[in-house]
């Protein structure tokens, strides 16, 4: 390449000008000369010096500030009106840019409503078939996509299929019968749980109920007659008397003297329930082996004392009357009283 001559400040300004395209490029002063060997530079190569110099001042006058300021001024100015040719050809370009545009913008809905209403339409775009051309034909407006399939009724079952069908459950008499037999078992448990718990706490009622009222023991009167002397022969033991009163009415001699006298059927050793035994003609504790004769003296086992007598007299009406409020003790010499006995 050709080599450059250096330029001064106010030439790379007039060049910078002149790129922008602003201002009309003055020749440069000192034209470039090529040194010798050098081909010549085509003219785009040699960059004219062009100031925008301010009014009544060459740009070799002005300073750098003042440079400045007349490019910046130069870059502010607005831009230079078009052509008259420019002018003249765009209301015709317009015109038939605006006509050719113009069934574009009709054939195309601009809104929502638009586009969904082209779409339902029956008739559609483009070419028609042969069955479309036909329906046309008869006057009939095409419709859109396939036609419709009709589909033929099923044929009917056979009888013996239908009887057969009735034979089973259906799936809705299944379903029925579980929910009733689930329902009868849950409402059973349920029932039989409802049920304890009320007899709980009814039971719970008639025990706190009991439990207000104070205890009473019912014991059977200490009185009772036993009938007439002449209904005991001599030597008997009645034993009736025995489960309900707890006596035996004997009748013996105790010490040399006839005497009917009532026995308390307890044992004195602990307490036991003695028996009379006819064939040995004695009481027999079952318990420890204690023995008493006839007239309640004991004589074998451990038992340490005599029976005990109750109150016996004779009522008015002639019967025996037995007293357990009263008790007589032979160790003690009780049954010489004669409300122990009564004499025949």
């Amino acid at each position: 390449m050709a080599a450059k001559k250096n330029l001064s400040m106010e030439e790379i300004l007039a060049s910078c000008r002149s790129l922008d395209g602003g201002g009309a490029a003055e020749p440069s002063a000192t034209p470039v000369t090529p040194s010798s060997g050098e081909s010549t530079t085509s003219s785009s190569d040699a960059t004219p010096s062009t100031t925008a110099a301010a009014p009544g001042k060459k740009a070799s006058e002005m300073g750098v500030a003042e440079m400045l300021a007349a490019a910046r001024a130069e870059k502010s100015k607005p831009a230079a009106a078009p052509k008259a040719t420019s002018k003249a050809a765009s209301p015709a370009v317009s015109k038939s840019s605006s006509k050719a545009a113009a069934p574009a913008a009709k054939a195309i809905p601009k809104d929502t409503s638009s586009i969904l209403a082209a779409a339902r339409k029956d008739v559609k775009p483009g070419p028609m078939s042969k069955a479309e051309a036909a329906v046309k034909a008869k006057g009939e407006t095409p419709t859109r996509g396939k036609p419709k399939i009709v589909v033929p009724p099923p044929p009917e079952k056979p009888a013996y299929a239908m009887a057969h069908q009735a034979e089973e459950p259906s799936a809705g008499d299944r379903r029925s019968f579980m929910s009733t037999a689930v329902g009868t078992f849950v409402g059973s448990f349920l029932a039989v749980g409802f049920t304890s718990l009320g007899l709980t706490h009814l039971l719970w009622l008639l025990g706190f109920a009991r439990f207000m009222f104070p205890n009473i023991r019912i014991e059977p009167p200490s009185e009772f007659r036993v009938g007439f002397p002449a209904d005991f022969a001599p030597g008997q033991v009645e034993t009736k008397f025995k489960a309900q009163f707890g006596v035996w009415i004997v009748r013996t001699e105790y010490e040399g003297q006839a005497q009917i006298f009532a026995l308390k059927s307890v044992c004195t050793h602990l307490g036991c329930t003695p028996n009379w035994l006819e064939g040995e003609q004695k009481f027999k504790c079952p318990c420890h082996g204690s023995g008493f004769y006839k007239d309640g003296i004991n004589f074998e086992g451990p038992a340490p004392r005599p029976l005990e007598r109750y109150g016996i007299s004779q009522a008015s009406d002639g019967q025996l009357v037995v007293d357990k409020s009263k008790k007589f003790n032979e160790e003690k010499g009780q049954w010489a009283d004669s409300t122990s006995f009564v004499p025949v």
